[in-house]
């Protein structure tokens, strides 16, 4: 399964983007209210400034307390992005996740944009594809 089969079965297409400038507390509103985990920092919305996630908002919390809460999302968000492309396979979005311990994943066409994949996305994936898998075994095994 590649990241573009995977994105056509994703509820809510589109990247989630918020300027540079945006104060934390206002980036943890919009986390709540579109209850994600992550937002693309990116003043054009194509080019990817960085991410920032609850765990950066939680970490900072618990570093400085809530005045990082007025500090813009450019001081805490996470600038070293991996991207993937639209061809890459589920199992290499997901070592490459597991592996750096992140959780979201721009996903990049002809240098630009153009969704985002979570872990969750790749993992409810996967499941459905070793379900369809498991019932074809099973249907083989039966004779049907």
């Amino acid at each position: 399964m590649q990241v573009h089969q995977i994105l056509r079965e994703k509820l809510v297409p589109g990247v989630a983007t918020i300027p540079p400038e945006t104060s934390v507390a206002d980036a943890a509103a919009e986390l709540s209210a579109r209850r994600i985990g992550s937002l693309v920092v990116s003043g054009s919305g194509e080019r990817v400034e960085g991410i920032v996630s609850e765990r950066d908002i939680v970490r900072e919390l618990g570093r400085r307390g809530p005045k990082c809460l007025k500090d813009p999302v450019a001081a805490i968000m996470t600038r070293r992005i991996q991207f993937c492309a639209l061809e890459d396979s589920a199992d290499t979005v997901l070592a490459r996740m597991t592996e750096g311990r992140f959780r979201h994943m721009p996903v990049l066409e002809d240098g630009r944009m153009v969704a985002i994949i979570s872990i969750g996305d790749v993992v409810k994936a996967r499941m459905s594809e070793l379900a369809m898998e498991k019932a074809a075994l099973e249907g083989m095994i039966m004779g049907h």
